[in-house]
């Protein structure tokens, strides 16, 4: 038994990266964690050129990924949105999945988990719900695939702009728009996962909830 995380996070050992380590610790089976950022892929071109072999025609890391997922168990997807929607590396990779839909529906029915992280704070309503658009775009995208979602957890993670050297005075700043005109950088904490013990407590549960579902299938 395989259980695939995938993580859109391009930071090194992001948060990101470090939930989905979690979740699929958790699931107490054979794991693998692949980073997207670590390989290059092309979006799709709904040309069709999978129809009959469920193999995608474009020749680059995606084309063996897709295949890693097509005998996996479950998959579980990690991402952030940027710009309050699922950033475009995961995106892009969940669109390629498409191949393996024809005819046979090589997801159908494998179980699904969603990390999302998001440094957006939830009683910020200037800007839109990002973590809730990211959690929704996975989540339709594991559903119109028949798949058996088990349940997304949000992480609380970091604006890049506390990080950027004119991020105190940018007219654009994250850091002002996120948490108000007249907060400073100085005053805001880095969010680190660690932190978070209800959101570590919800991964694993996730991840073990996923892990038993993967092998009761098995069994029938």
């Amino acid at each position: 038994m395989t259980i695939i995380g995938i993580s859109g996070s391009p930071v090194p050992n992001s948060n990101t990266d470090r939930a989905l380590r979690i979740a699929l610790d958790a699931t107490g089976e054979e794991t693998e964690f692949i980073k997207l950022s670590d390989y290059s892929y092309q979006a799709c071109r709904a040309c069709l050129g999978c129809e009959e072999t469920n193999v995608c025609v474009l020749k680059d890391d995606a084309t063996a990924l897709t295949q890693k997922i097509r005998y996996a168990d479950a998959l579980i997807v990690a991402g952030y949105p940027p710009y309050g929607y699922l950033d475009g590396r995961t995106k892009s990779f969940l669109e390629r999945l498409w191949c393996l839909r024809h005819k046979h529906g090589f997801l159908r029915g494998k179980p699904g988990g969603i990390i999302i992280t998001s440094a957006h704070p939830p009683e910020n309503g200037v800007l839109s719900p990002s973590m809730e658009h990211a959690i929704s775009s996975v989540k339709h995208f594991m559903n119109v695939e028949g798949m058996d979602v088990v349940g997304a957890v949000g992480v609380v993670g970091n604006v890049p702009c506390l990080l950027c050297g004119p991020g105190e005075h940018c007219a654009l700043s994250g850091v002002k728009k996120f948490f108000g005109p007249d907060v400073v950088r100085a005053s805001i904490k880095i969010q680190k996962l660690e932190d978070q013990k209800d959101v570590i407590a919800a991964l694993g549960t996730m991840g073990r909830e996923i892990g038993e579902r993967v092998r009761n299938s098995k069994k029938k």
